[in-house]
């Protein structure tokens, strides 16, 4: 398949202009006595190099100019250039891609997906008015690390153990991920934020403890050393640069990575923390006790990893500007700790949360405007979710008024509804429409070869067992009511599994399998052995129709089991 060609990807150059460009590159090579490419920048206004000073007679010029007829003849040719006055285009590229994964937050934290929202989401409704707005996107695991998983390589997260992650990398050495496809087909791949899938921890210290017992506790006091390897963790997965951490920040221990060494070791240690009062013990400003390095306030992660994804945006038009850009900026908020600067306490009517996710917001208003101040916001594709469902009780809904779940069931951890179904937010300008929706049901495994598509990438067999392009849908070659994929399967916090098909949906086990109380019920002697409900009349799963509809019970039940037996849902 060719490159998908849209307006807003051809690039334009008058002949004049041309004709200026290579005489200024005759005069670097008359004088420096070296032929390089001439680079031009993303507008095409103005030459990237410089002659200084230096000038040439009329003769030299004349001289300089038949000396490269024969390489100016080829350019013309290669760029398409003619003496017609108008512009014409002289390559096809690929656009930049931006992700940004919010992290917990709801379904109905937005007002673009909710009217009733009590949180104040300026920037994040404006890209939703500017882009499509997906009603029925759904991450493949409710927790942080098997969502992630999923995401990265297209494949869900039950075939593999998410579990090694504070010790091992999740994603096995040679897997594909977005990062290596897209570094693949020439693209500048960075990542700031939070990885939460995984190093090679092997050569740290972990100090002896009788009063700890699983392997995330064991590791919040292990010893580093300052500029110490990290093996096995982005920049070993595809990415060209990685700044974050290693997992959220009420995990310890709490310390900066770039690229693949620690910045400062945690030498440091921070006592548990909660917030008490009308928050549980997982919610307000709640993190873990464990090491933490000097130079890290958890207060001043979010605005950190801004500063740096600001920083990428603005260099790469110089540093690289013949690279299509790929940016996945995963913040490690509205998590816990709910720790929102001075300046947003009390913009929201949801609480200490809502005041957080409003600094999430203006923090994504500062990336597009990033975008915006670099001139590649008219070619960039821009992806905003979030891994997860929210940490809001009942009791959150009926205090504040505000419901995070956006009306569905559950929250974080679970198999219904509200721990998976997130906003999905896509711009592209010239290809997504502005202010357009989109029900179709989709996973963020469907990343991997929704980008194949994009840059007419082959995706090997072994790559992506789960993805399925939505690029037809983005562009609108194909309606809603045309495009389709398998069934969606989502695992919850507990193990259970979730498929569905936009219409219905089966769990296969009772309770809500993550936070929501109770997260596993054992059946009884009359009880359905799962749950199937009806989203389009029954969008809250009030009621299980598992003994109405044994045809339909069946059939997804059917592709559960293939999903599971054939390690692969893509043909």
């Amino acid at each position: 398949m060719a490159p998908l060609q849209h307006p807003a990807d051809a690039l334009f150059i008058p002949l004049d202009l041309f004709a200026e460009r290579v005489l200024i590159l005759c005069k670097r090579s008359f004088l420096h006595s070296e032929l390089s490419a001439l680079p031009l920048d993303s507008e095409c206004n103005d030459p990237v190099y410089s002659t200084g000073n230096v000038s040439l007679t009329p003769s030299q010029n004349l001289a300089m100019f038949m000396k490269f007829f024969g390489f100016i003849v080829i350019l013309l040719f290669a760029l398409g250039c003619s003496p017609d006055t108008d512009r014409q285009p002289i390559s096809q590229h690929t656009p930049h891609i931006v992700i940004i994964l919010a992290d917990d937050m709801g379904y109905g934290d937005l007002g673009s997906y909710n009217e009733f929202s009590r949180i104040p989401t300026p920037e994040i409704d404006r890209l939703a008015a500017e882009g499509m707005r997906f009603t029925d996107a759904h991450a493949p695991g409710t927790l942080c690390h098997p969502s992630r998983y999923g995401l990265m390589t297209g494949r869900y997260p039950f075939r593999t153990d998410v579990t090694v992650w504070p010790d091992k990398p999740v994603i096995e050495e040679g897997r594909m991920t977005l990062a290596s496809l897209l570094q693949s087909q020439g693209y500048r791949t960075a990542m700031v934020g939070k990885w939460h899938l995984g190093f090679d921890e092997s050569q740290t210290i972990t100090p002896d403890s009788d009063t700890v017992t699983g392997p995330s506790e064991q590791a919040a006091f292990r010893i580093y050393e300052k500029n110490q390897q990290l093996p096995g963790g982005p920049v070993d997965r595809g990415f060209d640069s990685f700044f974050g951490i290693r997992a959220s920040t009420d995990i310890p221990p709490y310390f900066y990575i770039r690229d693949d060494r620690v910045v400062n070791p945690p030498t440091e240690r921070v006592e548990d923390n909660f917030s008490g009062g009308i928050w549980t013990d997982i919610q307000g400003a709640f993190w873990r006790e464990g090491g933490i390095a000097p130079d890290l306030e958890l207060i001043e992660v979010l605005p950190r990893f801004t500063e740096e994804s600001v920083d990428l945006i603005r260099n790469h038009p110089v540093s690289h500007p013949a690279e299509p850009l790929f940016l996945y900026i995963a913040y490690p908020a509205p998590h816990t700790p709910w720790l929102p600067a001075e300046s947003f306490v009390g913009v929201s009517e949801a609480g200490l949360y809502g005041d957080f996710m409003a600094m999430v917001d203006f923090n994504v208003g500062e990336i597009l405007a990033a975008l915006e101040e670099s001139g590649m916001a008219e070619n960039t594709l821009v992806i905003f979710t979030s891994d997860n469902g929210p940490v809001w009780y009942d009791k959150d809904k009926e205090l504040f008024g505000h419901d995070s779940m956006g009306g569905f069931r559950g929250m974080k951890g679970d198999a219904f509804e509200g721990g998976h179904r997130m906003p999905f937010i896509a711009r592209w300008p010239g290809v997504v429409g502005a202010g357009s929706v989109s029900d179709q049901t989709i996973s963020f495994t469907d990343l991997m070869a929704t980008f194949a598509e994009i840059t007419a990438a082959d995706l090997p067999v072994n790559a992506g067992e789960d993805s399925f392009s939505f690029l037809p849908v983005l562009n609108r070659l194909q309606p809603d009511s045309v495009f389709e994929r398998p069934p969606v399967i989502t695992t919850a916090g507990n193990g259970l599994k979730a498929i569905q098909d936009g219409e219905w949906k089966l769990i296969n086990g009772l309770g809500s399998g993550g936070f929501t109380q109770p997260s596993r019920i054992q059946p009884g002697p009359d009880d359905p052995p799962g749950q199937l409900y009806n989203l389009h009349e029954d969008p809250a799963e009030t009621t299980n129709l598992w003994h109405e509809y044994p045809l339909i019970r069946e059939r997804l039940m059917e592709h559960l089991e293939a999903a599971e037996r054939n390690g692969r849902t893509r043909p």
